[in-house]
């Protein structure tokens, strides 16, 4: 048996429809290209519709399911577009990976409203927008999956109040939690040599994650194997959290 057949077996997400957004590149298109590898039809969501094209035609090369779109997740108009837009070419939603996500490094003594408000508006506004565009088709089906890529206070709680209202109409909503993760928001850092050594050793398992680790996560989350996993936070980050205890004395270290 091939491994794309026993992935297809286990999660049983055969011809599921899963919606990516930022699936342009990184964490997201890593997400993406693993929905379409375990047989679902995917919608690759980006701001940037070229990148999201070329993700998509790489799903197809590769004998996937994948169309493009383009969409802003801060416009309520375009995610609501592009939703009846995956419903006529795709099926209804089963599966939304609120993944898109932008960031404006700063103290928050300087940082400016305007760059405060738009991270915001894409971060955690954009998810509720998507969530209220796709969650519809998955209430009515009786079952679907909403998955938060990011680790962001105002995230969580909105991913626990969706898993308590839709979780009754069999909608299931949780997220994950990335750890150092390698992605072209931080190469740049890790063209650094030392400081990707000085990485690897603050984390247990001693390696930086790749977008892959958390891309098995969410097909994870979105399979009928996690049927009972709802309003969870699921840390991928190779124990980093747990690095503390690193720094307590334990007979033999």
């Amino acid at each position: 048996m091939s491994t794309q057949h026993a992935t297809h077996d286990w999660l049983n997400l055969s011809q599921r429809v899963a919606v990516v957004t930022g699936a342009g590149s990184g964490i997201g298109a890593a997400i993406a290209t693993g929905f379409a590898k375990a047989g679902a039809k995917v919608a690759v969501v980006d701001r940037d519709g070229e990148a999201a094209a070329n993700i998509a035609a790489q799903i197809a090369a590769a004998g996937g399911t994948a169309i493009a779109f383009t969409c802003d997740v801060t416009r309520q108009d375009e995610v609501r577009a592009v939703a009846g837009e995956v419903t006529a070419r795709l099926g209804a939603c089963d599966i939304l990976v609120n993944n898109a996500g932008i960031l404006r490094p700063g103290p928050l003594d300087t940082i400016s409203i305007e760059g405060w408000n738009a991270v915001l508006a894409v971060n955690l506004t954009g998810y509720l927008i998507a969530a209220q565009a796709f969650g519809p088709d998955m209430a009515r089906a009786g079952r679907g999956s909403v998955a938060y890529s990011a680790s962001k206070a105002g995230v969580l709680q909105l991913s626990k109040q969706l898993a308590v209202e839709w979780g009754p109409r069999g909608v299931r909503s949780n997220a994950i939690l990335p750890g150092l993760i390698r992605t072209p928001l931080s190469a740049a850092f890790y063209e650094n040599k030392e400081f990707e050594e000085k990485r690897k050793a603050l984390v247990p398992t001693r390696r930086i994650g790749e977008p892959d680790d958390i891309a098995q996560a969410a097909l994870f989350l979105a399979s009928d194997r996690a049927s009972y996993v709802n309003g969870a936070e699921i840390l991928v980050d190779g124990g980093l959290n747990t690095v503390l205890m690193e720094m307590v004395p334990r007979p033999g270290y």
